[in-house]
């Protein structure tokens, strides 16, 4: 597997990321190295890689694991922990977890005593090809995804395929949505290949999706224009992400299995909107249901998503922005969807 080159970092696969680690830690003369984990990567990810860095570590800093706890009130208790244990400007945090670990550890560092460096490790399918790559960090408010949080890069991200194999089936399935989002908006032969394919976990995918990431990142660092094309499907997926996570009758669902929604409903929107073939349109809706089971939502449920849609960070001046899919393989940004369309929408996905 090779490196790739991220801007001012490194994205590093298997056996380079841990050499690219020791490297990194024998030449930086940090003060303090501190390891942020939950306790489900203390407890099965932790052990496997703790002797890479075990000699550098001043402490293990633990959180409770679950979108529920990206919030300011855990920062609060992990920038006291920091200040408690002496950390200072030339300290290190390094975030081993899943998205909701990494977005929220990189905030972290990204303001403690106005930023500290800061390294992503992660142990989830969607972390390594989607959430640990760019630079987005950030916490929620309340339900609403992502509202507090900067943009800024890592030292470097450290790809252990091997971690996967302590996620359950379910975890797996939630990063192949974001693969196969990769597929939709750049890369047909991608989705084709990915859309059959049992095995989307296989390193050379991983790398694959990361490499599609990067080169949009790279054109486009602070979302201005390009980078908006990796949200296809979240606009949507987002309001019904933090729908179920703050509706106690609904089942809470994973970011992937949110987004696997959220690209169904605006393919449909694609094809009333942007001339998205129907062909394609139902390709889309039954390879995502394929993998994800369809979720009920009725005319209250959809009415509250709309609501939360407002709240996008895309939109601006008052106007709901999609990404929609012109064809497989290429998206355009900043479309305006009439809101009677998305119920529309919703009709389609339960059809």
């Amino acid at each position: 597997m090779e490196s790739i080159l991220s801007g001012t970092y490194e994205v590093h696969m298997a056996d380079l990321a841990k050499a690219a680690l020791q490297q990194h830690l024998n030449t930086r003369d940090y003060s303090k190295v501190f390891v942020l984990v939950d306790e489900n990567t203390e407890r099965l990810c932790l052990p496997k890689i703790m002797p890479i860095f075990e000699p550098f570590v001043s402490a293990v800093l633990t959180i409770s694991s679950g979108e529920e706890n990206k919030n300011i009130a855990s920062c609060l208790r992990l920038w006291e922990a920091l200040s408690q244990k002496g950390a200072d400007r030339k300290s290190l945090l390094i975030n081993l977890g899943g998205g909701v670990l990494t977005d929220m550890g990189g905030f972290i560092a990204s303001t403690f005593k106005r930023g500290i460096d800061f390294i992503n490790i992660p142990s989830t399918l969607l972390a390594m090809v989607d959430a640990s790559i760019g630079g987005k960090t950030g916490v929620d408010l309340g339900s609403l995804k992502n509202q507090i949080g900067v943009i800024n890069q890592p030292q470097m991200v450290l790809v252990l395929p091997e971690l996967l194999d302590t996620l359950e089936e379910r975890q797996l399935v939630s990063g192949y949505a974001e693969m196969l989002k990769h597929g939709l908006i750049q890369n047909e032969t991608y989705w084709d290949h990915l859309k059959i394919t049992e095995r989307f976990s296989d390193p050379a995918h991983i790398q694959t999706s990361i490499a599609i990431k990067n080169e949009v990142v790279l054109q486009d660092p602070t979302e201005q224009n390009l980078r908006k094309i990796l949200n296809f499907g979240h606009t949507l997926g987002h309001a019904i992400e933090s729908y179920c996570l703050d509706n106690p009758k609904k089942e809470t669902l994973l970011h992937g299995e949110a987004i696997a929604v959220g690209m169904i409903l605006e393919a449909f929107l694609s094809h009333e909107l942007k001339g998205l073939s129907k062909v394609a349109v139902n390709e889309i809706k039954a390879t995502f249901l394929k993998h994800f089971p369809k979720v009920g939502f009725g005319p209250e449920d959809i009415e509250i998503i709309i609501d939360l849609m407002k709240y996008d960070k895309k939109n601006s001046h008052g106007d709901v922005n999609f990404v929609l899919l012109q064809s497989i393989g290429e998206a355009v940004i900043d479309v305006r969807v009439p809101e009677d369309l998305i119920p529309k929408a919703f009709a389609y996905y339960n059809e």
